[in-house]
């Protein structure tokens, strides 16, 4: 299988660029070997094709790094149509209220479309999906029966589902089919779907091994593979499979790769399977979250276990939909429980509830029928909902990446939110080491007063409860308290994400009742 050029990164060259709105353009020429033939031409059409991109390279470099900065509260230059994007696609972003691309957008699309590999560092809520689905849905050729010609591996069958929703538009104004396949669900139905015939399948690695292995899917005629959340496959134990998997795929595929960070197996994955990639990256990526992270603030509340729940309903009641973290599924049960005696409508979410449980809550959630998802790391990884106000901590995290993950749930696409934990006094010495690892000021606050939103915005109790009627305050505040808009005119729905593995994303091999990622 075909991996990057040998001997790269000997030496670094940055070149820039910009536009008339303020948009800067960073391209990193990382000097390597040729790799693959055609190399040089394919160097020649992304620097023809990219806007801010410095002339082509010299024999031996090659363009591997593109960084986009811009003023957060401004659109990024140019649009989807400069990008090369084909007219129907653009026109079905546009239906979405997507209107101008994000910086890892603008910086991934071009590169993909000219026909190179693409290897992404961008955190869930950057943009991502439609960086790697709009390439995608243009590159891919119809497929025949059973042979599909597009392939998006993720980790887990809640972001399988919210990937497939966002691409169908997309694929629709191409003339392409698009379903997924996981597990947790009968196989009739998936099987009847390729049958008919179907262009780009979006799949959980475990469920995707079995309808390969059965015959009903054959991996040969694929033109572009994505694979999206690799880190989280990683964390998650999926490498092996994912890498089964791609075996089975046509060398010459193009391959783009999206991942929060890139070491580790993830950086084993790309060499191994991709040729000479650009590396984008939006700019503020990195060990802080989002590159296009809102306003988001982050507090460390001294709070007694024995009232760490009523605590939570406060902050609730005080700052709309929110999701809870606990360490345990026992203890996500237990919580949505007290909560809603505390006049909170709340849900629990984790592994073991059923699929039709789990969607059940996640669409109460983002209709706004449940104000409160009471959720596991694991689990957590599929919720992805427009306009989470609040994140709150009851157990605090096991590792600073981990902190990320949670706090990444709120400020997305530019929104304002927060982040609360709640340390009780036998954690606190935990969490200063997390905060020593975050880069964030060590210590401690009492709780502070929060003034609650009216009754009438959050979702009515369930009989028996009753909200505190004593409440005023926007869902998005700033920390200037004022009232903060989505920025520009980005109304789409972010749904990368992803939640807790089931056979549709378990290693073949793994013996039923083995060890498996707590949540």
């Amino acid at each position: 299988m075909p991996g990057r050029a040998p001997g790269r990164t000997t030496a670094t060259s940055v070149f820039e660029g910009g536009t008339d709105s303020g948009t800067r353009y960073h391209w990193r020429r990382r000097l390597a070997g040729s790799g693959h033939p055609d190399a040089a031409e394919r160097r020649r059409r992304v620097a023809s094709r990219a806007p801010g991109a410095p002339p082509p390279s010299s024999e031996g470099a090659i363009l591997l790094t593109a960084t986009f900065s811009s003023d957060a509260s401004a659109p990024v230059e140019p649009t989807f149509a400069q990008l090369g994007v084909p007219t129907p696609v653009v026109a079905a972003l546009a239906a979405d209220g997507v209107i101008a691309p994000f910086p890892i957008q603008a910086a991934a699309v071009p590169a993909a479309l000219a026909g190179r590999d693409v290897c992404g560092k961008a955190p869930t809520g950057s943009g991502k999906t439609i960086a790697f689905g709009v390439p995608l849905v243009a590159l891919v050729a119809k497929a025949a029966p059973r042979r599909p010609t597009g392939l998006v591996l993720v980790p887990t069958r809640e972001l399988a589902e919210q990937v497939r929703r966002q691409l169908e538009p997309l694929a629709r104004a191409m003339g392409r089919r698009v379903m997924s396949v996981y597990g947790g669900v009968g196989f009739g139905p998936q099987i009847n779907g390729l049958r008919k015939g179907v262009d780009i399948v979006v799949a959980c690695p475990g469920r995707l091994a079995d309808l390969v292995q059965g015959g009903n899917m054959d991996l040969g005629a694929i033109d572009v593979v994505v694979v999206d959340e690799a880190d989280r496959m990683a964390d998650m134990g999926f490498l092996p499979e994912v890498k089964r998997l791609l075996d089975r795929t046509p060398d010459t595929r193009r391959t783009l790769l999206f991942s929060a960070t890139l070491d580790g197996e993830v950086d084993v994955l790309v060499n191994r399977y991709q040729r000479d990639p650009i590396v984008v990256e939006a700019a503020g990526a990195g060990a802080g979250g989002d590159g296009d992270e809102g306003d988001v603030t982050h507090e460390f509340w001294a709070v007694d276990g024995s009232v760490r729940v009523e605590r939570a309903a406060d902050i609730i009641k005080a700052h709309g939909r929110t999701i809870v973290f606990c360490r345990t599924k026992h203890g996500a049960d237990r919580v949505a429980r007290q909560l809603a005696r505390f006049g909170v409508s709340a849900e629990a979410m984790h592994g073991d509830r059923s699929q039709s449980q789990r969607q059940r809550a996640l669409d109460g959630f983002s209709r706004g029928a449940v104000i409160a998802l009471v959720a596991t790391d694991v689990a957590a990884r599929g919720i992805h909902v427009d306009d989470v106000a609040c994140i709150v901590q009851l157990d605090p995290p096991a590792t600073a990446k981990d902190y990320v993950h949670r706090s990444g749930r709120t400020g997305r696409a530019g929104n304002v939110g927060a982040v609360v934990s709640l340390v009780a006094p036998d954690k606190r010495g935990d969490v200063r080491e997390l905060q020593r690892e975050l880069g964030m000021e060590q210590g401690t606050i009492g709780p502070r007063q929060l003034t609650p939103l009216p009754a009438g915005s959050l979702p009515a109790p369930r009989p028996g409860q009753s909200h505190d009627d004593t409440m005023a305050r926007p869902r998005h505040v700033g920390r200037d308290g004022n009232a903060a808009r989505p920025r520009g005119e980005r109304t789409a729905r972010w749904l990368e994400g992803d939640g807790r593995p089931d056979r549709g994303g378990r290693p073949a091999g793994t013996r039923p009742g083995a060890t498996r990622p707590r949540g």
